[in-house]
C-alpha cells in the first residue's frame, strides 16, 4: 500500500526520495509527496495528485535541496485521492509527518484537538497524529520523545517517519503494525517501508520490530522498544540488486514475472529435494519433530495466497492423508474456531506483512494451534520473524500487482509440505519419490507452457469487447479457475467468477448466452469426462467455450468450442502448470483493453492495513 522513503545525508536527498518512491509504485497508490528540511529554509514542501513523475517535474521546476526529508506515496483510505490529502502532512510549518496506516481513534483525538484550536486540513486520520507531535515538542519535549509520547495514543496500525524545522540533522521513525526497515548508509543513513526503495544507495538493513521507534542520523541509529528501552536489531546484507525490480526488456513486469516462473520454481525447489525425498530440514531445524506431531493443517491466507490454500486442501487430504482447512485471513481473525490437538498453523503472504494474515498468526498463539509454519518471499518480513517454522518461496521481486510467480512458487512449496508431511501418514516412499520427479520436472513443463504465448495472445483478441465471462474447474482445478478470474478482472476490468463446473445447474447455467463466454481448465484427469459433460451443457445453451485442454483430452473443435492445447502433465501438479496459460490469457486481455497491467485502478500490491 502506501510508500514511504526518508534520508538524512550530506548530499541533497531530493534525488534519492524520489527514485525510492518510483521503486515503490508497484505497491499501488493515488498521490505522492515530499518534504525536506533545511536550516535556511524550514520545510519545504511538494504534493501531487497522480503519478511519481509529476511530483518529479514540480521538483525539476521549484528544487528542494537539503541533507534531511521524508517521501510518500498514498494509497487512499481516509479522504479521497488529493493534493490536500497527500502526504507529507505538516502543522504549523514545523512539524512533518508520513504515514502507512490507519488510526483507529482518529475521530476521538481530532475532536480533541479542534477543541484545543487545531485547523486541519485534510480528511486523513494522519493529520491528528503530525498535530500531536507538534503539541509535545511545543510543550518542550525533544522530537524523539515527542513521537513516543504521541504513538502511546494511537490506537491502529502505522509506520511512521517524522522531521522537524528545528532539527535539519535528526528523522524519527516509529512502526506498529506496518512494516518499516532502516538503511545503512557511509555517513548517511535512510528508511523505508520495502528494501526495493533503497537498493541503489544501500544493501545494509536494520528490520523494526513491533513498537519500535528509531532515532536516524547521518551517523548512526538509536532503536527503543515498544517499553522505551535502548535496544539492538541485527543487521541484514540483502542479496538483491539494484536492478532486481527493472523490466529487462519486458513490456510489463508481469509479463517478465509471467515467463521467469520457471526459473523462480526452479529456486524454490533447490535444496530441498535429496535422493527422490523432500528435505525436512527445509522448513526449520524443529521441523522434523513438529511434523511427527502433526494430526491436521489449517491454512490461512488473503487473496490469491488463499487460492493457492484451496488448492493445498486438495493435496493435503487427498496425498498426505491430513485433515486441512482453509481460511480467509480477514474472516479467520474474527471468528472462534475450534481447535484440534496437533493442528499446524499455516499462513501464505507473498509479502509477509499482510495486515489481516499477520493478524491471524497472532491471534492463533492464543488460540492454541499447537505450531506455525509461514510461506512467504520475503525473509526479513513479520510474518516470518513471528513464525516457529518458515518455507521461502524465492520467487524473488514481484513487483505486477497481479500475482504470477509468487502464486506459482506458493504452490510449489505447498506441495513440499504436503510431501514432507504426507510421507509420515498415507504417501508410499514410491509415491513420494513420484511426486518429487514430478516437481523437478515443473520448470520444463512450464517453459513448455510459455511457448504458447503467441496462441493466446491471439486468443485473447476475441474477449477485448466482452464484459462478463465465467471460469470452471473441477477438483483442484475449480481453485485454478477461481485465479484465473481474478487474473482477468483484476487487471482487465472485465467481470469474470469462476464455479466448480459441477454447479452449473444449480444458478450460474441461467446467465449462459452467446454473449457469456466460458473459459475452462481441462487436464487429463479423472474428472475430465464429467467436466466435458458440463461442458456440453454449456454448449447446449449457446454459450462460447474457451477450454484450455490437455492434448491427451478428446474435445471436439467446432463452432463456438475453441481449444487451445497444454502440454500433459501428471494430475499433482496440473494446478501449478494450468495457471501459467490463464496468467498469459488475462495478461493479453489487459494489454487490448489498455488497461494499466501493473498498476490496476483501486488496488494495491501489498496490503498492509485492515
Amino acid at each position: 500500500m502506501c510508500g514511504i522513503v526518508g534520508a538524512v545525508a550530506q548530499r541533497d536527498v531530493a534525488p534519492i526520495l524520489i527514485e525510492g518512491l518510483k521503486r515503490l509504485e508497484y505497491r499501488g497508490y493515488d498521490s505522492a509527496g515530499i518534504a525536506v528540511v533545511t536550516p535556511q529554509a524550514g520545510i519545504r514542501r511538494a504534493r501531487v495528485a497522480g503519478k511519481v513523475r509529476a511530483l518529479e517535474e514540480a521538483l525539476e521546476s521549484d528544487p528542494h535541496p537539503g541533507g534531511l526529508g521524508i517521501a510518500h506515496t498514498r494509497w487512499a483510505t481516509h479522504g479521497e485521492p488529493s493534493v490536500a490529502n497527500a502526504h507529507p502532512h505538516v502543522c504549523r510549518d514545523a512539524i512533518a509527518l508520513v504515514h502507512n496506516g490507519i488510526i483507529e481513534n482518529h475521530d476521538k483525538l481530532r475532536a480533541a484537538q479542534q477543541a484545543a484550536g487545531h485547523a486541519f486540513h485534510s480528511q486523513t486520520d494522519t493529520e491528528v497524529v503530525v498535530n500531536r507531535v507538534h503539541d509535545y515538542v511545543t510543550a518542550g519535549e525533544d522530537l524523539l520523545a515527542a513521537v513516543q509520547h504521541t504513538i502511546a495514543e494511537l490506537e491502529g496500525a502505522y509506520a511512521l517517519a517524522v522531521v522537524s524545522r528545528e532539527d535539519s540533522e535528526r528523522l524519527i521513525v516509529a512502526r506498529r503494525g506496518s512494516p518499516l526497515v532502516i538503511g545503512l548508509g557511509i555517513g548517511e543513513n535512510f528508511v523505508a517501508s520495502d528494501v526495493f526503495a533503497l537498493l541503489p544507495v544501500t544493501n545494509r538493513f536494520i528490520f523494526l520490530e513491533e513498537g519500535d521507534v528509531a532515532e536516524v542520523t547521518r551517523e548512526s541509529v538509536r532503536i527503543f522498544d515498544e517499553n522505551g528501552v535502548s535496544v539492538t536489531r541485527s543487521e541484514s546484507l540483502s542479496e538483491l540488486s539494484a536492478d532486481a525490480a527493472e523490466k529487462s526488456g519486458y513490456r510489463h513486469f508481469m509479463l517478465k514475472e509471467i515467463f521467469t516462473q520457471a526459473r523462480a520454481v526452479a529456486e524454490t525447489l533447490e535444496g530441498r529435494l535429496e535422493n527422490g525425498t523432500v528435505v525436512d530440514d527445509a522448513f526449520g531445524h524443529a521441523a522434523a519433530d513438529v511434523f511427527e506431531q502433526v494430526r491436521s493443517v489449517t491454512i490461512v491466507a488473503c487473496g490469491t495466497s488463499y487460492h493457492a490454500g484451496l488448492v493445498a486442501r486438495y493435496w493435503m487430504e487427498g496425498l498426505a492423508g491430513v485433515p486441512c482447512n482453509v481460511e480467509v485471513a480477514s474472516e479467520f481473525r474474527y471468528r472462534k474456531p475450534v481447535v484440534t490437538d496437533g493442528s499446524l498453523f499455516v499462513t501464505i503472504s507473498q509479502s509477509g506483512e499482510t495486515a489481516d494474515t499477520l493478524a491471524a498468526l497472532r491471534q492463533a498463539t492464543k488460540w492454541g494451534y499447537a505450531h506455525t509454519l509461514a510461506i512467504c518471499n520475503v525473509p526479513e518480513s513479520s510474518l516470518t520473524r513471528e513464525s516457529e517454522l518458515v518455507l521461502m518461496t524465492r520467487a524473488g521481486p514481484e513487483i505486477g500487482v497481479a500475482s504470477t510467480k509468487a502464486f506459482t512458487t506458493q504452490l510449489v512449496a505447498l506441495m513440499l509440505l504436503v510431501v514432507a508431511l504426507g510421507k509420515r501418514r498415507a504417501l508410499t516412499a514410491e509415491q513420494e519419490r513420484t511426486l518429487v520427479a514430478e516437481l523437478e520436472s515443473l520448470p520444463g513443463k512450464i517453459n513448455s507452457v510459455l511457448e504458447l504465448n503467441d496462441q493466446i495472445g491471439e486468443l485473447a483478441q476475441e474477449f477485448a469487447h466482452k464484459h462478463h465471462s465465467l471460469y470452471l474447474g473441477r477438483g483442484s482445478m475449480y481453485p485454478i479457475a477461481m485465479v484465473g478470474a481474478l487474473k482477468l478482472k483484476e487487471i482487465s476490468y472485465i467481470h469474470a467468477e469462476s464455479y466448480p463446473a459441477g454447479e452449473l445447474k444449480h444458478g450460474p447455467l441461467a446467465l449462459v448466452d452467446e454473449d457469456m463466454p466460458v473459459i475452462a481448465v481441462a487436464p487429463a484427469n479423472d474428472l475430465v469426462e464429467k467436466l466435458k459433460s458440463n461442458l456440453e451443457e454449456v454448449r447446449a445453451r449457446g454459450g462460447n467455450l474457451y477450454i484450455f485442454a490437455d492434448s491427451a483430452v478428446e474435445v471436439t473443435r467446432q463452432p463456438g468450442i475453441t481449444v487451445l492445447n497444454v502440454t500433459s502433465v501428471a494430475d499433482a501438479i496440473a494446478p501449478i502448470v494450468y495457471t501459467i496459460p490463464l496468467q498469459l490469457f488475462a495478461y493479453h486481455v489487459a494489454v487490448l483493453k489498455g488497461a494499466d497491467v501493473d498498476q490496476p485502478r483501486n488496488l494495491a500490491k501489498s496490503v498492509t492495513v485492515e
